[in-house]
């Protein structure tokens, strides 16, 4: 089954979409290594499957293309900075500075990008 062809102009994927894909899997991934590496037992089990499962729901709540929750760009933000920022810390926590300002630098641009064509 093909999608009309007004939805076929609404699912072109660019560069930044593909780059924000690599950047949500990066955030999850580095969310799950942190919880595992960062926390004593059984905490580490708690926190490494819990913190990456807790950034999928909120993304998959409020910042997906099909998010469940319908809200304004505002808060679709708010959510992309908590889960990126989250990260961010959690590669700073682990000693590992050069990976959380590169990888804020990255999804901060890359948000902004996405951000200006959201508000056109």
């Amino acid at each position: 089954m093909t999608p009309a062809p007004d939805q076929q102009a609404q699912l072109r994927i660019g560069p930044n979409d593909i780059l924000r894909f690599v950047l949500e899997l990066f955030a999850i991934v580095s969310l799950g290594i942190w919880g595992f590496l960062a926390w004593p037992l059984p905490w580490n089990i708690v926190v490494g499957i819990g913190a990456p499962v807790l950034a999928i729901l909120l993304w998959a709540l409020f910042r997906s293309p099909r998010a469940v929750l319908h809200v304004d760009a505002y808060v679709k933000a708010l959510v992309e900075v908590l889960v990126f920022g989250a990260a961010a810390f959690a590669w700073w926590d682990l000693g590992q500075p050069v990976v959380a300002v590169v990888f804020a630098v990255v999804a901060t641009v890359s948000g902004v990008i996405n951000g200006r064509r959201e508000f056109s």
